[in-house]
């Protein structure tokens, strides 16, 4: 990786869907369901523009709002907005939505058919609506996270927009590590002194790219450095952005396993540092499959419950999210029906609960899933859908967090607004093994979160980059 690709420039989350669009004219934006489903406050996010909601997409919502899940909590929230504007005025005719001259408006799903959709289908009802004001001669553009809809609106010659309100990007997307390069006495001075002032690194931060141009590292709280000796490359250092001060700490490999696992890379060096550290509230590992994120992360909280009891439990959580088609319901209680969705994580507690060397005074003759039965018993390990942590408040517990890349920022949101006095949240996730039909690489909620804690006292990252699991793995990680 070289310092261009490493220097990336910042990046802003979209905040406005309409930043590509000329403002001086009012436009019309055509809602599909899913973007309300995805975000419940869309309709407001369009500044002095029209919002056209069809009258199907109203339909629609009622479908969804018995469910138990954020599709019917949000579709519920969109149906309560829509009743505090209905009586400020008529929908049908449009409503104010903000000081700016934006307007809420349904409109009905009764035009004419265009070209040969089906209007039996909802979707192509929406998009006639979208056609029909473009034949109006209104400025429209359709705005959808379905790419099947997108690929029809297109079809229509319609303007076709996904959502990216809440969208980063995925490339240049923050990795929680950079390199420099600096004079060995500095490195040196670091790990004697076990501190060094940000400023002594001033005069190596800056240099030219391959362009020709100036650019400059800019370092951000909880940021790990990879530091090299100008002059002798075999001379290399760790270090870390202390936050809230302007200074750098050395970083070390922890002298002994921590519950059984030992770092076998720089990242996972990192990683650990800042899983361990306390005044680290909230941490994210991102990575590809056999990287190390989930057993690092359930490592150092067993670690963090059981040898230094720093918290009162292990709290682990993984969306409900299939690979492929449904098995449909599963038998049994909460418990049982939740033991299949989080095998992932009963494999990693397998793994740790081993006899290598954990020291859980255990008899030898328990096996691996007896140990883990009595842990859940005693209450210090604790596995739960996310589907029942709304409105929980979670104090002094350490929270494991996997396959979050399958959560919208929304969901992210809510998790971490969980923690109460004393917890601290490990997220892990895959941006490149998305399961959600209505996510990707830059819309989901682990990158959005990545984008938007960076540089913020309480939050570490990391990108792990190489797959440690086995060589299969690694050979399947890169070939496949």
């Amino acid at each position: 990786m070289t310092k261009v690709e490493r220097l990336r420039p910042e990046i802003t989350p979209i905040s406005d869907p309409l930043v590509h669009h000329d403002t001086n004219v009012q436009k019309c934006f055509v809602l599909d369901t899913n973007v309300l489903l995805h975000n419940p406050n869309a309709m407001f996010m369009f500044a002095e523009h029209e919002v056209i909601l069809p009258l199907t997409v109203i339909e629609e919502l009622d479908g969804f709002k018995g469910n138990n899940d954020d599709t019917g909590r949000n579709a519920r929230q969109v149906i309560r907005e829509l009743d505090k504007l209905r009586r400020k005025g008529r929908l049908f005719e449009g409503v104010p939505t903000n000081d700016h001259g934006g307007l809420l408006r349904v409109m009905r799903c009764d035009r004419q058919r265009p070209f040969d959709l089906d209007l039996s289908e909802a979707d192509n009802r929406i998009l006639s609506v979208a056609h029909y004001l473009k034949q109006q001669g209104r400025h429209t553009v359709f705005i959808t996270k379905d790419i099947n809809a997108r690929v029809k609106g297109d079809a229509l010659e319609l303007n076709v927009e996904d959502f990216d309100a809440e969208k980063v990007d995925a490339d240049w997307l923050y990795m929680g590590y950079d390199e420099m390069t600096l004079p060995g006495e500095l490195i040196d001075t670091l790990y004697e002194q076990r501190l060094l002032p940000l400023e002594e690194l001033e005069p190596y931060r800056v240099f030219e790219n391959e362009w020709g141009e100036e650019v400059r590292l800019d370092l951000l709280a909880n940021q790990c450095l990879i530091l090299q000796d100008i002059n002798d490359p075999s001379h290399t250092g760790l270090a870390r952005v202390l936050a809230e001060t302007e200074h750098l700490i050395p970083i070390a490999a922890p002298r002994k396993p921590v519950f059984g696992v030992a770092a076998r890379n720089v990242q996972q060096i990192m990683a650990l540092d800042l899983l361990l550290d306390d005044e680290i509230k909230l941490v994210s590992l991102l990575g590809s499959a056999g990287t190390g994120k989930t057993l690092l992360a359930l490592a150092a909280g067993m670690h963090k419950v059981y040898k230094e009891q720093r918290y009162e439990k292990l709290l682990t959580a993984r969306p409900i999210m299939p690979l492929g088609r449904d098995i449909g319901y599963l038998p049994g209680d909460k418990d049982e029906k939740l033991q299949l969705w989080m095998q992932p994580v009963f494999d990693n507690l397998s793994y740790l609960l081993s006899t290598r060397g954990t020291h859980l005074d255990q008899a030898d003759s328990h096996t691996n899933e007896q140990r883990i039965e009595s842990l859940m018993s005693e209450g210090k390990l604790v596995m739960e859908p996310l589907t029942y942590i709304r409105g929980r408040s979670i104090p002094h517990q350490f929270m494991v967090v996997d396959e979050v890349q399958n959560l919208t920022p929304h969901e992210v949101k809510t998790i971490v607004s969980r923690a109460g006095e004393g917890t601290k949240i490990v997220l892990t996730g895959d941006i490149d093994q998305i399961d959600n039909p209505y996510l990707d690489a830059s819309s989901n909620g682990l990158s959005y979160l990545v984008e938007r804690m960076k540089g913020k006292g309480l939050f570490g990252h990391v990108t792990l980059a190489k797959t440690e699991r086995s060589i299969l793995a690694n050979l399947a990680a890169k070939m496949l």
